[in-house]
């Protein structure tokens, strides 16, 4: 009865047997097609020039597309000013309508026919459906004639040109390129996967998730920076505290108070009032040169003062609150001596390298002062009214997980916390001891309640989850022993700032150790990889960002400027497409202005980690099972109609 009744539905949907079979042959075409690019990137961190051109070029896939199809027919400076032009339209064609003195019919004629051709390859994976779905509405008809031979047309070359020409007269060239260069990356990267850490050290968080947004593919595994954000967006103090704290450690509180409109006037106000005579030199800022105004340093070192001094002091009450989770060892405001200032950490005593705290009361250090109170009520209100912040954090939870399965790769952002041993390591979550891919879903099963869940128990449950996920030990996300922010902050001795990993960053090399993280997920270990990002790989020790004989790859290759002397470069992002899996290393860019002035591109090296010599099918991806299932309930259908078991559409047929 339940297969009749599911019959009956897709009945409802393909009336008659001609649109039935005829579905089945669109659907067995496009199996037989390649598959298409995935694009994998991760520890984005507000660097948005950077990130921005990388997605722009696809990883270098768009300029080797312009190298395969024009080598011979253009030379190295014309096949730069192109791939320049794809990347940044508006802004090349501004320059080069700006520097010519002549009628730029020739160029506008030139350049249309050397888009088509770009498009042309970009699309040719791709049914003639899916391009026209992807094509601009103001010029789909125009772009889908110069993408696809007509039949019949005698003179096709004549046929073309009458087009080109057409909208060369009507003046409509610049935007008629501007909307082919934005296609063009469409169609070059099918899927985009961002592995965790869009906010927090680089100036445009919010710009890159305006961009992101505009993926029509897309899935975010979200980073311990991100969900500090998703828990400040849902109106947790300790994660708005967080959030501020990080923002003016790096100078970048114009993201809070330009980017997104917080109001942070008040917590301006109360730092100065609280710590006038104090110069908070423990609370330096990590500004940049030529892009940080250093006449706000003092203030923002109070800022920066004030904020930290409530977070301790939320976090201790939130550790308090929460003894399952395990974190007693990180209440240290009741450790210190306040006659001595000395603070005991694994039972020594060190000396504090700040003594000015006038708004901790030694017998209740974790309370907050009426005034921080209320600065704290204040900011919970602008975080959780911002018309833009909460659009971003929609759009993490709609299109972002802790993990994902997908075509045989297994993404997430941190790691799956080991014992020494390199069994599974339990925490206790919601009073059930959970591991693996069980210690995943039972927190994201909380994270999505602490935001999208009515008010009450569970909801604040879920919002404390959304900051154990930022900072715990047994978080998948942090993936270290401790956060030492108090350490760093305040005791000079390096024993105690240190932040050892989870066991599972040494163990990943066995491939005993990843063959038991497959099977917990679900993955077939002989044909499945690992991709995470989180720890920057240090090529001055020794690292690569390929582990387990390329069964592991972790690709944060440090977009965020200040691991970048660590790293010795600035990235790493994954390339997927139908000939196999290739890793991309890729050098900073200066801006956007030197790239499009000079016409340079980041410069990019690839190595295959898969190399297959015959092209991956769409048949052999995840959306190829789902289209060889719906192929199958189709035949059945079929099988239904002629054997008279379900009647075809009168008005159909």
């Amino acid at each position: 009865m339940d297969s009749v009744r599911y019959l009956n539905q897709l009945a409802a949907r393909f009336p008659t047997i001609s649109e039935a079979a005829t579905e089945v042959i669109n659907l067995s075409s496009i199996l037989n097609l390649p598959k298409g690019t995935e694009h994998f990137i991760s520890d984005l961190h507000g660097e948005y020039e950077q990130v921005l051109h990388i997605l722009k070029n696809g990883s270098g896939t768009i300029r080797q597309k312009i190298e395969d199809e024009f080598r011979s027919s253009m030379s190295e400076r014309e096949r730069r000013a192109l791939a320049t032009l794809i990347y940044y339209p508006e802004e090349k064609l501004d320059q080069i309508e700006a520097e010519s003195r002549d009628d730029l019919s020739d160029f506008y004629r030139l350049t249309i026919h050397r888009l088509i051709r770009v498009a042309r390859v970009a699309s040719s994976k791709y049914t003639r459906s899916k391009v026209r779905k992807a094509l601009p509405a103001e010029f789909a008809y125009v772009m889908d004639e110069l993408l696809h031979e007509r039949e019949g047309v005698h003179d096709k070359e004549a046929y073309y040109n009458e087009i080109i020409q057409a909208i060369i007269d009507t003046g409509q060239a610049r935007p008629f390129i501007i909307a082919f260069c934005r296609l063009i990356p469409r169609l070059i990267v099918d899927h985009l996967h961002v592995i965790g850490d869009i906010f927090d050290r680089g100036p445009g968080a919010h710009i890159l998730m305006e961009k992101l947004m505009e993926y029509p593919k897309i899935d975010i595994e979200w980073g311990n920076h991100d969900v500090v954000w998703m828990g400040a967006a849902s109106g947790h103090l300790a994660c708005i505290a967080n959030v501020i704290r990080l923002s003016a450690r790096y100078g970048n509180l114009d993201t809070l108070e330009d980017g997104y409109g917080i109001n942070l006037i008040p917590l301006a106000k109360f730092a100065i009032e609280t710590y006038r005579d104090d110069p908070c030199t423990c609370f330096d800022v990590h500004y940049r040169e030529n892009s940080y105004d250093v006449q706000d340093l003092e203030m923002d070192r109070r800022i920066h003062k004030a904020i930290a001094v409530i977070q301790f002091k939320l976090e201790g009450q939130l550790i308090l609150r929460r003894p399952e989770f395990e974190m007693q060892q990180r209440l240290l405001l009741d450790k210190i001596d306040y006659e001595n200032w000395t603070v005991t950490i694994d039972g020594q005593a060190y000396p504090l390298e700040d003594q000015y705290f006038p708004t901790i009361d030694p017998e209740h250090p974790y309370m907050l002062s009426r005034e921080e109170a209320a600065v704290m009520s204040r900011l919970k209100t602008a975080f959780m009214n911002n018309e833009k912040l909460q659009k971003h954090i929609r759009f993490l939870f709609s299109h972002g997980s802790l993990y994902l399965n997908y075509n045989s790769n297994l993404l997430f952002h941190g790691c799956i916390p080991l014992n020494e041993d390199g069994s599974f390591r339990e925490a206790v979550i919601a009073g059930r001891a959970c591991s693996g891919r069980a210690l995943y879903d039972i927190l994201e099963l909380y994270a999505r309640k602490a935001y999208l869940g009515e008010s009450g128990t569970e909801r604040d449950y879920g919002q404390d989850i959304l900051w154990y996920l930022w900072s715990s030990e047994c978080s998948p996300l942090f993936g270290k022993e401790k956060m030492a922010t108090f350490e760093r902050y305040l005791v000079s001795d390096p024993k105690v700032q240190a932040e050892r990993k989870n066991y599972y960053y040494s163990l990943i090399e066995r491939d005993d150790i990843v063959d038991s993280i497959f099977a917990d997920f679900g993955l077939d270990p002989k044909t499945s990889h690992i991709i995470n990002g989180h720890m920057p790989v240090n090529l001055k020790k020794g690292e690569s960002p390929i582990r387990c004989h390329g069964r592991v790859l972790v690709i944060d290759g440090g977009f965020s400027k200040p691991y970048q002397s660590t790293t010795q470069h600035a990235g790493y992002t994954l390339i997927f497409n139908s000939w196999g899996l290739k890793l991309m290393s890729h050098e900073p860019i200066v801006d956007a202005e030197t790239v499009i002035r000079e016409e340079s591109d980041i410069h990019s090296e690839g190595t295959w980690i898969e190399r297959h010599n015959i092209r991956i099918a769409v048949a052999d991806t995840d959306i190829g099972r789902v289209l060889k299932n719906q192929i199958r309930d189709l035949m059945e259908l079929l099988t239904a109609y002629r054997e008279g078991l379900i009647r075809e559409s009168e008005k159909r047929r």
